[in-house]
């Protein structure tokens, strides 16, 4: 039997909101270095290399991913049940944030500490946004969540540039492998000094529950999973809405997560330009935030959503027959526009159409959609890359040429998978989700 504690109602603090973002610009600092500009290719060409360096890319962040999806929903439970998202939040946060430091130890040749310290660090980024975006509806007025959200992530993105910034100075003015490793060090730090007032300031909300005489936490855990299961069929379009996303974040992550490969291997790309290129997409998801955030507020997620898929899929189009670097920063640009608008509407909208009293718990859903499809994403992507690579030099294709036809017939999927999810997305009614949601809180 659940003993609920209630607590009262507190309404939240511009000075929560403003913790909340920072902790955004916090860890968009670390997608921006780690994900994004620096460590993929300097683990794909440096401590790997080839193809094959893309192949075990793929297959850390699909583990990752892996591991997040299994273990995600039964956290966000226990949050839920505990009354305690800032306690896994911390947690999550610090595992990240140490292993993204020790990302520094990382040589040439160190292929499984490699692997070890990304998976372990992205293991801790991925589970510490459960918990931040199941804050959101703790801080946010149903009628201003989309303005919030899109805040956290033009924010986020102004915190990757900034980190990117310091970064491509040390770069620029030093140089080498060394500084290379310790711009992940300095990432670290960047991380955990934006994290700090989120912790200080963000109140824990919602009703704490005891556990039943002889329960375990676990045994809690799976109890409310289940039962969430049985009552699915109330929340229809959130489901709809779920399965749209495990397809469509399957293209996402892959071009989050082969952007800068695929600038390296199309273009040659070293890491000053990388990271040029990197700051650019970050400048326009600023904006891509912003304007998707009013989007959803003043019409609604879906339109929001549709938006910024069809923009996803022109720009991976017109990327597969970019020519010149220049192209490629222009197209780079939009990419960036859009799929912050994707990423930044996913989370109101999950939001919109789930109770607020299980927002952990129904965050942890999409986590597991999110993650599952990140860990199918990015291991077809890398295998495919490194599998027509291996054919084509095999028929006697120069290296370079290889890989390069191998990343092209790798973006293949990315749209695949975006094309499959807006379809199903186009089915997803807002109106009764969002009423299945409130129904639900007052019964």
């Amino acid at each position: 039997m659940e003993i609920s504690v209630q607590k009262p109602v507190m309404r939240a603090t511009k000075r929560e909101q403003w913790a909340w973002y920072l902790y955004d610009f916090g860890n968009s600092a670390y997608a921006a270095v780690v994900l994004l500009a620096v460590y993929a290719t300097y683990f794909q060409g440096t401590v790997v290399g080839g193809a094959e360096g893309s192949r075990l890319w793929g297959i850390s962040v699909g583990i990752a991913m892996f591991v997040v999806a299994i273990t995600s929903p039964v956290l966000g439970t226990l949050a839920d049940f505990s009354a305690r998202k800032k306690h896994f939040l911390f947690i999550f946060t610090t595992l990240s944030v140490v292993f993204t430091g020790m990302l520094f130890f990382v040589q040439k040749g160190n292929i499984l500490t490699g692997m070890l310290f990304f998976i372990m660090a992205e293991i801790g980024y991925r589970s510490s946004q459960v918990f931040y975006n199941a804050i959101l509806p703790d801080i946010s007025e149903p009628e201003e969540m989309g303005r919030i959200s899109g805040n956290g992530w033009a924010i986020g993105s102004a915190g990757g540039i900034v980190c990117l910034l310091i970064v491509l100075a040390l770069i620029m003015f030093v140089g080498g492998d060394f500084v290379v490793r310790l711009s992940f060090f300095v990432t670290a730090v960047f991380f955990a000094l934006s994290s700090i007032p989120i912790f200080i300031w963000v109140r824990n909300r919602g009703e704490s529950q005891k556990k039943a005489k002889g329960e375990n936490y676990i045994a809690v855990a799976f109890k409310r999973l289940s039962r969430t299961f049985r009552e699915i069929r109330n929340f229809k379009e959130l489901f709809k809405f779920i399965i749209a996303l495990l397809i469509y974040n399957d293209g996402i992550i892959m071009v989050l997560d082969f952007a800068a490969i695929y600038g390296a291997v199309m273009f040659g790309l070293k890491s000053q330009q990388l990271i040029i290129f990197m700051i650019i997409v970050q400048l326009t998801s600023i904006a891509g935030a912003y304007l998707f955030g009013i989007v959803a507020d003043r019409y609604n997620g879906k339109i929001a959503l549709v938006i910024s898929l069809l923009l996803m899929i022109s720009a991976v189009i017109l990327v597969m027959f970019a020519k010149s670097l220049t192209t490629f920063f222009i197209i780079g640009g939009l990419a960036g526009f859009a799929l912050t608008g994707v990423q930044s509407v996913d989370r109101t909208m999950t939001g919109m159409l789930s109770p607020k009293r299980r927002s952990a718990e129904f965050f942890g859903f999409f986590s597991v959609a999110g993650r599952t499809s990140s860990f199918i994403g990015p291991t077809i992507y890398g295998w495919i890359a490194a599998e027509v690579a291996i054919l084509f030099q095999s028929q006697g294709t120069l290296v370079n040429q290889a890989e390069q036809i191998g990343q092209k017939y790798a973006m293949l999927s990315v749209i695949a998978f975006l094309v499959v999810g807006l379809i199903i997305l186009l089915s997803v009614n807002v109106k009764k989700g969002k009423e299945a949601a409130r129904k639900y809180d007052y019964d």
